[in-house]
């Protein structure tokens, strides 16, 4: 019985550089009829230009069940730290607006 035990483990490892994460403030999300793609983009205040920091690629299959686990992990970090606050527009305007940077 330990056997079969050991056969549905996974082992993942992890390294250094992937465990610091990167930050990401937009994601965009597009799809074809086998493919979804998330990319995940940084965006700086009063910089009019952003690079794509990480994309990530996913069956349908999936994309749902990454929705679903979302779902459930939202669910349990607001059952223990309250009610996540969404606003409705963007925190930073689409046009990237504001002060330019100057050196």
């Amino acid at each position: 019985m330990e056997e079969q035990q050991n056969d549905n483990q996974l082992n993942i490892e992890l390294s250094e550089e992937i465990a610091e994460g990167i930050f990401s403030n937009l994601a965009i999300i597009t799809h074809s009829n086998t493919e979804f793609v998330l990319d995940f983009i940084r965006v700086m205040p009063g910089i009019p230009k952003a690079k794509v920091k990480s994309r990530i690629i996913l069956t349908p299959e999936h994309a749902k069940r990454l929705l679903s686990a979302l779902e459930d992990n939202i669910q349990k970090f607001e059952a223990v730290n309250g009610r996540i606050k969404t606003q409705e527009e963007p925190p930073f305007p689409m046009g990237f607006g504001g002060p330019t940077a100057q050196a």
